[in-house]
């Protein structure tokens, strides 16, 4: 049986893990609304995104001529990577936040019958290494996740610098054999995984193809009709735009996809923190109830000494 003051050194210790948690959960549901702000403010951006990518489309429509999309090759097509992308965290304390999206990225690829050597694997975020690991997934690139959405823009920078590599390698780096386990090899497909926030306390895990794009979702945005009888028109090279348009719609697609995982991460935080807030006021509880009990048997202990005493002096006179 613990004494008084250990209980109470222990209670106090407890209270101040207390305010720990609180403060972790209190910062964790700022952070999920700065980043759910984000992609609301992303909306216009993307929106505009996709009339432009409409424009061009609808000119090629009604010119008549085949669209040929970024992705449109075909030679050595069955000796090519696959570049997967997973967005995890680098802080701890959120709950299976990256062992269910390092799960749910290996079963997406077994069911896609994509061979773990044909795979170039970025990690986003140091705590998906040991899960990789544990799965003997070799990880190619790692990167750091931003502090804020101010950091975003940067990080998202150089996931396409590293998808361009990947699909436009250095030439004198490859080998005329396409041997599949030369890391030089280029990319034919960029799959991201990532989770998306639905509450503050939800999410769920979410693939994204970013190349090749969906050619059924080009084919009816450049059918869908155009809002006003005449198409804006443009004087750059018709495939010098429409690169620059894809660029733009898959930094869209990557920050959109950051602030979701971003903003799940803190939801799984949350989840965690009232877990663990619940559990020590529980413990508290039971602290309490155990230092009363103490408390109470000490002072019926001492009176009883009071009582012991003061009989035994009235018995010597």
């Amino acid at each position: 049986m613990q004494s008084l003051e250990a209980l109470t050194a222990q209670i106090d210790s407890i209270k101040d893990l207390q305010s720990v948690v609180k403060t972790m959960k209190a910062l964790a549901i700022v952070s999920i609304r700065q980043y759910e702000t984000a992609v609301t403010a992303l909306a216009d951006y993307n929106r505009t995104v996709e009339m432009g990518l409409q424009i061009l489309l609808r000119h090629r429509y009604f010119s008549e001529e085949p669209v040929m999309l970024p992705s449109d090759v075909t030679d050595h097509q069955s000796n090519r990577k696959v570049g997967v992308v997973i967005l995890g965290s680098d802080h701890g304390l959120c709950g299976q936040f990256n062992e269910q999206i390092v799960s749910y990225a290996l079963k997406q690829l077994k069911e896609l019958q994509i061979e773990p050597e044909k795979c170039a694997i970025a990690a986003v975020g140091a705590r998906l290494i040991p899960y990789l690991e544990a799965a003997k997934q070799r990880v190619d690139t790692q990167f750091s996740l931003p502090n804020s959405v101010v950091g975003i823009t940067s990080m998202v920078q150089e996931i396409l610098l590293m998808v361009e590599s990947w699909r436009f390698p250095q030439e004198d780096k490859l080998t005329s054999s396409y041997d599949v386990d030369s890391m030089v090899l280029p990319v034919d497909k960029i799959i991201l995984f990532y989770n998306k926030s639905f509450s503050a306390v939800s999410y769920r895990p979410q693939n994204l193809q970013l190349l090749p794009m969906n050619a059924q979702w080009l084919q009816s945005l450049e059918q869908k009709p155009w809002y006003s009888e005449g198409l804006p028109m443009f004087t750059m090279d018709w495939n010098e735009l429409f690169s620059s348009v894809i660029r733009q719609y898959l930094f869209v697609s990557l920050y959109r996809a950051f602030a979701e995982s971003l903003a799940s991460e803190n939801a799984s935080r949350v989840a965690s923190m009232q877990a663990a807030q619940k559990n020590i006021e529980e413990r508290l509880t039971e602290l309490n109830s155990e230092y009363r009990h103490q408390r109470q048997s000490s002072i019926t202990s001492e009176l009883l000494d009071i009582v012991s005493g003061f009989e035994a002096l009235n018995q010597d006179t």
